[in-house]
């Protein structure tokens, strides 16, 4: 377990920025409870700076989690979120999509939003942009990129994609054999 360097902190804040804007602000300064961002193996991890402390009477090998698992750093060097990162992105999201009961399901099961799932959306979402996908009953499903802007996607007919899905959690169980390996 290691703090980031330069260039992984860059990675890692521009992908967060895509999702949670200058809300990244909030995942650093905390004054209650400061937090850190560490690598294990490659993956990121966000927590507390006392179970940082605590974690470093543990050995490597034995170490396999602490805190949240944000996402990891694939061979090319590119940094991929996880859907345990969902509550967090959820937390401190710009932009929202909130789905019917209806597409639920699809949704979780790995599909897109379509139109006809939509329930509503935030205000003036630009085309290409991280949202967090809700439940009508603001229970974090996912989180994906916007296909249409918010003003394309009103004049989308019911089948058209909204979201192109990134992370959902149905994951947990459709992969839950190389989720975590």
């Amino acid at each position: 377990m290691r703090p980031l360097t330069e260039d992984e902190t860059k990675t890692v804040f521009e992908k967060l920025a895509n999702y949670i804007g200058r809300n990244i602000t909030h995942l650093i300064d905390r004054p209650d409870d400061p937090h850190v961002f560490r690598l294990q193996k490659d993956r990121v991890y966000y927590m507390s700076e006392k179970v940082m402390r605590f974690a470093t009477s543990v050995g490597r090998p034995e170490l396999m989690s602490l805190g949240v698992c944000l996402g990891k750093f694939t061979k090319t060097g590119k940094f991929r979120l996880h859907v345990t990162a969902v509550d967090i992105l959820a937390q401190y999201a710009r932009f929202k999509v909130w789905i019917k009961p209806n597409g639920e399901m699809s949704y979780l099961y790995g599909n897109n939003v379509l139109k006809a799932h939509v329930g509503k959306m935030s205000d003036d979402i630009p085309e290409h942009t991280g949202v967090v996908v809700f439940a009508m009953n603001d229970i974090p499903l996912g989180f994906g990129v916007t296909a249409k802007s918010t003003t394309e996607a009103r004049r989308l007919d019911p089948t058209g994609i909204v979201v192109f899905r990134q992370g959902d959690i149905g994951e947990y169980l459709r992969e839950e054999d190389t989720l975590f390996t």
